[in-house]
Formats: structure tokens, sequence, C-alpha cells
């Protein structure tokens, strides 16, 4: 059955050894639970370093490349379904390049707060029947519950800031909460939704859960932390109805509106549908809706592209997000995300996944971000690719992406990798410079 999830499926990314409960609790009885006894289970650890060569090729206006010597310990701890931690860091030696700056430590890596919030990529605790759980580390692809502010959005777009972010989910009798921050160490992007069971509500604790709900969030972005640009606070309410339950198959619909605390005539509406289908080998989620925007207010504003369009909007004469003077219009939004294994593996690896979302508005624009990722040749050879284009068909259109190959050997424990891409770099008087970067290098883990 459809519902949230105290583990959110983009941290399922940076804990490859780790298992999630995702069965509801059974059916309320008046007859008090047996004593759950846990079975014992030990702790299963991995350890890895990537030594690499990257350059940062140069940023249009500069005159000269960087290059770096690139070291990256990781630890990964797994306790189970309760408990995980993922730690490590890159640290960039300078070869060449960056007199001006200077410094053998790349500077722009670590001359703030945030920035040691990297540190931690992941740590988790609480799973899907527990009452309380967490996360902090990267956000990656993160949608607040409904998804209608917060969709598909990552605190690593900027490659000058690296912080971690943190998740707070709770349930209460009929209503689940999730709150967020993009940056735990810094005064960034903050929000909750709270969604509430109707038929838990009206009923007691209904055979399944989640079936007809509503929800309200708010999401508040105070302006700091790497910059300052103007503050913003958005406010959603929704409504979700799963109308079709089978085995490996439901559909729902939803509607909701939203607005501007604030700033009258800003406003949205979306109406949409959504199907979650699984089988032993393919797991498939698919969404659809139609959007429109009013006043300035649009849905997904914190989405892929807000860490570079909270300094510059794609498409404006340099204006931040905030006051991006956003036409009032129509959209359709469709979104996938794919996950397909021949073996019917059990774990979380698979020979291929595809997560991709896209918007088209009424006057022309087109917003596309994906990432797809396949595993080739018995599983060792692993290809990533990922991509970003905002405002597309439109003047001021955006572009970022990066290719990832690693090829594993003797035995799997000593792989090769090669990366490249292209980035934005958001500078002091809120210009977006772009910029290129390559490495190769090996790496060697090892799991006990």
């Amino acid at each position: 059955m459809r519902r949230p999830r105290s583990c959110p499926v983009w941290l399922l990314w940076l804990f490859p050894m780790a298992g999630v409960a995702t069965e509801p609790p059974a059916a309320e009885s008046t007859e008090p639970p047996p004593t759950a006894v846990a079975p014992s289970r030990e702790w299963d650890f991995l350890s890895r370093l990537e030594v690499t060569t990257l350059a940062l090729l140069p940023r249009e206006g500069m005159d000269a490349d960087e290059g770096f010597a690139q070291v990256e310990p990781t630890l990964i701890i797994d306790g189970g379904a309760e408990f995980g931690v993922n730690l490590g860091a890159p640290v960039r030696l300078r070869l060449w390049g960056g007199e001006v700056r200077g410094g053998r430590v790349r500077r722009e890596d670590w001359d703030s707060l945030s920035d040691w919030g990297q540190l931690v990529r992941g740590l988790r605790w609480g799973s899907d029947d527990a009452p309380l759980g967490g996360w902090v580390g990267r956000l990656e692809s993160y949608s607040l519950l409904s998804g209608h502010l917060v969709r598909r959005y990552s605190n690593q777009l900027n490659p000058d800031y690296h912080p971690a972010g943190g998740v707070l989910t709770g349930t209460w009798g009929p209503l689940y909460m999730e709150a967020f921050v993009s940056d735990v160490l810094g005064p960034r992007l903050m929000g909750a939704e709270a969604a509430l069971d109707m038929l838990h509500l009206l009923s007691g604790w209904p055979e399944q859960q989640g079936r007809y709900t509503v929800a309200l969030s708010a999401v508040h972005d105070w302006g700091q932390a790497e910059g300052r640009t103007p503050p913003m606070t958005l406010a959603h309410l929704d409504g979700t109805a799963v109308v079709v339950v089978r085995p490996g198959l439901e559909a729902h619909l939803m509607a909701g509106w939203g607005g501007r605390p604030g700033e009258s005539g800003a406003w949205g509406a979306v109406a949409g549908a959504g199907v979650d289908a699984m089988t032993p080998t393919l797991e498939l989620k698919v969404r659809l809706e139609v959007r429109r925007q009013h006043g300035g207010f649009r849905q997904g504003v914190f989405g892929p592209d807000y860490e570079l369009a909270r300094f510059r909007a794609a498409g404006t004469p340099g204006l931040p997000m905030a006051e991006e003077p956003f036409p009032d219009s129509s959209s359709l939004y469709f979104e996938t995300a794919v996950g397909w294994d021949a073996a019917r593996y059990g774990g979380l690896q698979r020979h291929l996944k595809l997560s991709l979302g896209a918007e088209a508005f009424t006057w022309g624009r087109m917003d596309v971000d994906g990432r797809v990722s396949a595993q080739l040749l018995g599983r060792s050879v692993e290809v990533a690719v990922k991509g970003l284009a905002v405002g597309m068909r439109q003047p001021g259109s955006r572009y970022v992406g990066s290719a990832e190959v690693r090829w594993r050997f003797l035995g799997g424990r000593l792989y090769a990798l090669g990366t490249g891409g292209v980035l934005l770099y958001p500078e002091g008087d809120g210009t977006l410079r772009p910029g290129r970067f390559a490495s190769v290098g090996l790496g060697v883990d090892h799991a006990r």
C-alpha cells in the first residue's frame, strides 16, 4: 500500500548494504502484542579509498586551469534497518594552477562551516516501523512527501558548497510528519509537511494505511549560508486518494493548491495521477500532473536547479529565484523512476536505474533533469550519467551534467574510475560562471 516512508528512497543510493522494512503494521488488535525478540545480527562494514587525478578546467573569465590529486576515504557501517552511517569526504591537494588563491588544499571546499558537513555522507536511524526516524547527510533528488514544494532537490549542485542536510520523520496515530533542513550547520532551507490519514482518523487503524490523506506543507529559505539571497516562503495543501490497490500495483489521484504567504495573487493549483508497480525484477513509479501558476508562484520551486537559481534564475536578467517574474501559465509535469534487475537480485543494486523529471510550460519553456546508471559485463562495469537542463527553448537556458565509469577487476576489490562533466560556479556578484572537470584514478574497497 502507498504511504510515506521514514527512510527516504534517496538514502538507499548511499547505503548499498542496508535493508529497510517497508511493510505496514498488521491491523489493529485488542490483544497485547507478543514480546519481540530481535534476531542476532552482526554489523557490516565497508572501507574504501579512492585516489584520482582531478583537473578543474578554466571557468569563463579565468586564464588558467587547476589540477589536484584527490584522495577520498570512505567508511560505511551498516547496523541493519535501524542504523547506518557513511563517513568520508574528498580532499583535493593542489598540483598546479590557482596561484592567486594559493594553498595546498583547495580552499573553496572548506572555507565555511557548512562545508564541514560533507564529512557525513549519511547517518540514519529508525525504520518504517519506528515512530521516529532521522537522516543527516547529502540530499540527492530529495522530495518532501507530496513533492509540490520540494521536488528532486539536491543540496550538492553548487560546486563550492558541500552541506549536510537533515530529515526527521515521525508518526503519531493518524498523523505522519516529515521535516527537513538543507544545511544542518547553516541558516538555509527548512520546511515540514504533515499528512493526516483520514480513514485512521474516522475509523481507527485501517487495513490499508494512507488510502485517503490530506497534507499541509510549508518551506522557508533564510537566504543565508554560502552567499546571501532574498528569503522566500511557500505553503501548499494537498489531498491524495489511492483508487487502485492490487498485489504489485497501486494507482492514486491527487490535487492541491499553494501560495506565497504575505503576497496576494501568488498562487498555484495542481491535479494529477500516479502509478506504482512492482514485480520480482522491476520497480516502476510514474507521475503525471497538470499545473497552474499565477503571480510568481509555481510548484517545485525548490527543485534540482535551486542551489543555482537562488542566485540567478534561468531565463531572467540576473534576478534570483525569489524575485523571478515567472509568467502566469499552465504546465504539464512528468516524472518516472525505474529499477530493473535481470537476476531478481534482492539487494539495492540494479542492472538499470533510471530517474527522470520533465516539465513543459504553455509559454514555451521546458525543464528536464535525470540520471541513469547501468551495470554491465557481470556487474563488473558500471556507467552513470546525470544531467540538468533548465529554461530550454528560452534565452538564458542553463545546462550541467556529468558521466562516470567504474570498472572492477581482481575479484572486484580494485577498480578504475573516470569522471567528467560541466559545472556552474556562483560568484559573489550573483553571476554563474561555467567550468569543466575531468578525473581518472583507482579505488579499492573491503567489506566485512
